[in-house]
This record gives C-alpha cells, sequence and structure tokens, in this order.
C-alpha cells in the first residue's frame, strides 16, 4: 500500500523535474532583467513569506501585494 508519504515524494521529484526542464529550456534564450516593478512584487512576496510565520495578516498582505503588482506588471508587459 502507498502510504501519503509516497504520494507527497513523487509529487515533489516529479515537479522537480519539471522545473529542471523548464529551467533547462529557457537557457537557451536570452534573459531580460527584472523590471522596477517585478522586482518589488518579488521583495514584497518573499517578506510575505518571512513574515507570515510570526503574523499571518501582514504576511498575507504582503503576499497580495506582491502579486498584484506581479499581475499589473504582466498586463503592462503584454501591451508592449
Amino acid at each position: 500500500m502507498i502510504t501519503s508519504r509516497i504520494i507527497y515524494i513523487l509529487i515533489s521529484i516529479i515537479a522537480l523535474a519539471i522545473i529542471a526542464v523548464v529551467v533547462i529550456l529557457r537557457r537557451k534564450k536570452e534573459q531580460k532583467p527584472l523590471s522596477t516593478l517585478a522586482a518589488l512584487a518579488f521583495l514584497l512576496v518573499v517578506a510575505g513569506i518571512f513574515f507570515g510565520r510570526d503574523d499571518r495578516l501582514i504576511g498575507y498582505s504582503l503576499l497580495g501585494a506582491g502579486l498584484i503588482l506581479a499581475f499589473i506588471d504582466i498586463v503592462k508587459k503584454s501591451k508592449k
């Protein structure tokens, strides 16, 4: 019988394999640096993860703000 722990490990291995394939395929293309808005969104998401351990309201607020900024950056880049 397959336990839930083994299922989680298999899902993690599959996810890591998919990430590795994406990274290998993207290396061939020239990468552009992050825009200011994307960098700010990234920092807010990381801060939300860091501060989410102590106070969930602050953590989720920072995560939400980061996701909104990332979405705005995606929309701005798609219009160009």
